[in-house]
């Protein structure tokens, strides 16, 4: 299983903004530097993350983003589900585009749905503040870049 870089950016956003004090705003283009990722694939997240009620983004002059609500109560699982397209991780995962012949009878969908469950379980039991729980060495390393 792979997670997109889409999700990868988004949770790297919401770590950025975790470890920072309590309402405080950054700039996507700050964010983008820290983490040496595109500045323009992480304003798209973050517009997403707004959307979704995730962070405030606010423009101009003073604007930028912070997190909306308490990192202990962002579920990672549940930004996951959110930010992914899919999780087509094969072919028959995808009713609308599978044409593989031995999807009736195979028994590797059912062991690949199995571990796809296992993966966002175990991802569930992840909040924010799990993932940005060492603020400091998180900060010593993103002021490296």
């Amino acid at each position: 299983m792979r997670m997109t870089m889409y999700t990868d950016f988004s949770l790297r956003l919401l770590i950025y903004l975790a470890i920072r004090p309590t309402g405080e705003k950054a700039t996507v283009l700050e964010i983008a530097e820290s983490y040496g990722i595109s500045k323009n694939h992480l304003m798209k997240v973050s517009q997403h993350l707004a959307k979704l009620g995730y962070i405030e983004s606010t423009r101009g002059r003073g604007g930028g983003v912070r997190l909306l609500h308490d990192p202990q109560t962002i579920n990672v699982g549940k930004v996951v589900r959110l930010m992914e397209d899919d999780f087509h991780i094969v072919e028959c995962f995808d009713k609308e585009r599978n044409s593989c012949p031995i999807t009736p009878v195979c028994s590797l969908k059912h062991a690949l749905a199995r571990a796809l469950q296992a993966y966002l379980a175990v991802l569930d039991e992840y909040t924010l503040q799990d993932l940005a729980g060492n603020p400091l060495e998180l900060l010593q390393f993103l002021q490296h870049n």
